[in-house]
């Protein structure tokens, strides 16, 4: 049990190291940013898939009712960190009316999760996980009304939601298991415009939305056997709609004075009742076969039509929400459960797509990705049946029907999973 503890007080210490993951992407400007879907490295490998996967190796945040799963004896901890390329394209921009295009290389850690017995047909989960990401960096000359440079203006964006959350699944009774997770928000986005004139001043405008607040996610999963080496799992899961809490408000930092630098705050707003999630509804039906296939189709939708949100930047006015679709598919294989090393290979792959939350003047944001995965052994004791996992993901993110911006993203994510015998007690004879 110390062991349970000390985990516990490594994801709580994450608090303080944890920064969002450097995403640069000029879409995350607008609304909440980019947001994420609580996978780990394993479930990246299969295409994002997880509403109807229930294994006792292996964490799976996306449906609490899968924590049901956990024998009495193992302890689960899961820690995963990406690194990302991303290329850019915007047609028409560069010299001459020619394409501009653009790298950036960023990543961090990604999430830090746990899962643990509560008793014979109980389960329960802790961890940290982003819920939505920003960052972007442009510049661009400032106009008077008549049309003149009156100066260059540096924009950029930075922060996000996170969420640490604890959660508990039981089984009524055989094939059925129900769970919720229980998740605190937190977390700053920081949209900055340095403003440079021609008479050399210069002052920082900053609008910041803060979140404080928490979110509710409840599982269901009922898995049937036949034929002893076949298994089918349907899952559903769904998330109520919620007004945010916690406050929004803009900072002037007149930046070329030889006086004391005094932040001038306007425009203190409470988010309640202006700035909202809507429901979250998924779906997933998953077949096994004697433990050494899986194959998993999800749908998930979230009606962000009917969320309220409140533009904090210039940028945002020409820009609102529509629901949000997501469609995943993945499966893994294992050549022999005890062969060499290389039949014992987790081998997986999937695919998603996605009609993201964002109308941008008229266009709808667009992503689609494809992803392989590997989940290595490590020493195969009876005490310990980790496993490192590693997934290569490709995204092309667009908007739709005029592309605005295109962007590839190539992301590579590393997870270790321990798994262990915590609770097992030895017999002195």
């Amino acid at each position: 049990m110390h062991k349970t503890i000390i985990a516990f007080a490594a994801i709580l210490g994450a608090f303080t190291m944890t920064a969002q993951n450097s995403v640069n992407s000029p879409y995350s400007r607008f609304g909440y940013g980019i947001l994420s879907d609580n996978v780990t490295s394993a479930q990246r490998g299969m295409g994002g898939v997880g509403i109807a996967m229930n294994s006792g190796r292996q964490i799976n945040v996306m449906n609490p009712a899968s924590y049901a799963a956990i024998d009495t004896l193992t302890f689960l901890f899961d820690i995963g960190a990406n690194l990302r390329q991303t290329w850019s394209t915007e047609n028409g921009t560069g010299t001459d009316g020619a394409p501009l295009k653009g790298s950036d290389t960023g990543g961090g850690l990604d999430y830090i999760t746990m899962q643990f017995p509560l008793g014979k047909y109980m389960g329960g989960s802790a961890g940290i996980l982003p819920y939505s990401e920003v960052g972007y960096s442009f510049g661009e000359a400032v106009t008077t009304p008549g049309g003149s440079t009156s100066g260059v203006s540096s924009r950029q964006g930075s922060g996000g939601i996170n969420q640490v959350y604890i959660g508990v699944a039981g089984r009524p009774y055989k094939g059925l298991t129900v769970g919720a997770n229980v998740a605190y928000l937190f977390g700053k986005i920081l949209h900055d415009n340095y403003v440079t004139n021609t008479n050399a001043s210069q002052a920082l405008f900053e609008r910041v939305l803060k979140v404080t607040d928490y979110k509710l996610d409840f599982g269901i999963q009922y898995s049937y056997k036949f034929n002893k080496k076949h298994r089918l799992t349907a899952g559903v899961t769904y998330s109520p709609s919620k007004s945010f809490h916690g406050h929004s408000y803009g900072v002037h930092y007149p930046l070329t004075t030889s006086t004391e630098i005094v932040p001038d705050t306007t425009g203190y707003t409470n988010l309640k009742g202006r700035f909202t999630m809507p429901d979250t509804w998924g779906a997933g039906i998953n077949y096994e076969f004697n433990d050494r296939l899986m194959i998993e189709a999800d749908v998930t939708y979230q009606p962000w039509s009917k969320a309220k949100y409140q533009p904090l930047s210039d940028y945002e006015t020409n820009e609102n929400f529509v629901d949000r679709w997501k469609f995943n598919a993945g499966m893994q294989f294992t050549p022999r459960l005890r062969g060499n090393y290389l039949q014992r290979i987790q081998y997986r792959g999937g695919v998603f797509a996605c009609r993201d939350y964002l109308n941008i003047h008229g266009n709808t944001l667009r992503e689609y990705g494809v992803s392989i995965g590997f989940g290595f052994p490590t020493a195969n004791t009876m005490m310990l049946r980790s496993i490192v996992n590693l997934s290569v993901e490709y995204r092309r993110r667009q908007a739709h029907p005029t592309p605005l911006i295109k962007e590839d993203c190539l992301m590579i994510t590393l997870g270790v999973n321990f798994n262990e015998m915590w609770f097992f007690q030895s017999k002195i004879h």
